[in-house]
């Protein structure tokens, strides 16, 4: 189940980034801020209606015990929406998308597995391709600009901040994978319903807190009425991290990198509703992570 319960992340999260993208508006300074604010509070009801229906409770040790985990993923996710100040400027994405490869790297290393070959060469594949195709990403922003004649400023493109908000990412994100894998799936310290509560509780109080700065230090009070498509992408990443604790807890060294590899399914989708063009490189590197990952659910056959 755990590939199914990977592919059900895959897709919600490839989906949410969809209206991530159609949810940032260059214009408002602190359009990602309120990205936050909305999976924060999007995650603290379902967290609510998922207790109630289950007939669960809120379990502050849980919360604390999770609370490394908590905090590693939702600063990754911080750092991340910062960085995208710096996204087209920089090599932010491939940075990004090595995480998973950052969670295998780990897990093989503090829990040898005897996973078979197939298990390894396909999780290597997904990893390569993933980083490739970030990089080509990078490639076709960089001769639109030139096309559109933009400027970039060479600090950002170079410089310590074109490195630091993708790095600090990177490392985060791969270094709560990796957590979340031994906490579930390795040493049973929490039942996969203690980590979703205790993380979109803590995410919770996290949206409670940023919605406060807004308005009182920023002067702007959040409608989380009227955040259309920014409130699509919460739901849409909430779902995504139900499944996902599932598949982590199930077998996270092979669930890490196929989940990380969702952004081929928001280029897809970007290519279906935004129009946006991919080239014949992409299109290649985009079959190889999908190979990689039909061999990865093939292998775990075997």
């Amino acid at each position: 189940m755990w590939f199914l319960y990977a592919m059900l992340t895959w897709a919600c999260w490839g989906a949410a980034n969809l209206f991530y993208k159609k949810g940032s508006d260059p214009a408002d300074r602190n359009s990602h801020a309120k990205i936050t604010i909305m999976v924060g509070l999007v995650m603290g009801a379902h967290a609510t209606i998922y207790m109630l229906v289950k007939g669960l409770s809120l379990n502050l040790d849980d919360m604390i015990t999770y609370l490394p985990v908590s905090a590693l993923y939702i600063s990754s996710m911080v750092f991340g929406y910062v960085g995208l100040r710096y996204l087209e400027l920089s090599i932010v994405a491939p940075l990004q998308n090595s995480s998973g490869a950052i969670t295998v790297i780990l897990l093989s290393i503090f829990y040898p597995s005897d996973n078979n070959w197939l298990h390894y060469v396909s999780i290597s594949i997904i990893c390569i391709g993933v980083i490739w195709i970030a990089v080509l990403e990078k490639q076709q922003d960089d001769l639109i600009r030139h096309q559109s004649g933009v400027v970039i400023e060479k600090k950002y493109k170079f410089g310590f901040f074109a490195l630091l908000f993708p790095l600090l990412y990177a490392v985060l994100d791969g270094l709560g994978t990796f957590a979340d894998g031994v906490v579930l799936d390795k040493t049973k310290l929490l039942s996969e319903d203690a980590a979703l509560i205790a993380y979109e509780y803590t995410f919770f109080i996290v949206a409670v807190i940023y919605w406060a700065y807004l308005a009182v230090v920023k002067n702007e009070v959040v409608n989380i009425f009227r955040q259309g498509n920014r409130t699509i992408a919460a739901l849409l990443e909430t779902a995504g991290q139900f499944f996902y604790v599932y598949a982590i807890a199930a077998y996270a060294i092979g669930a890490a990198p196929l989940i990380s590899s969702f952004c081929i399914f928001s280029i897809i989708l970007s290519r279906i509703f935004l129009k946006e063009k991919l080239s014949t490189r992409q299109y290649f590197v985009i079959s190889i992570i999908l190979v990689g990952i039909v061999l990865l659910g093939y292998a775990d056959e075997l």
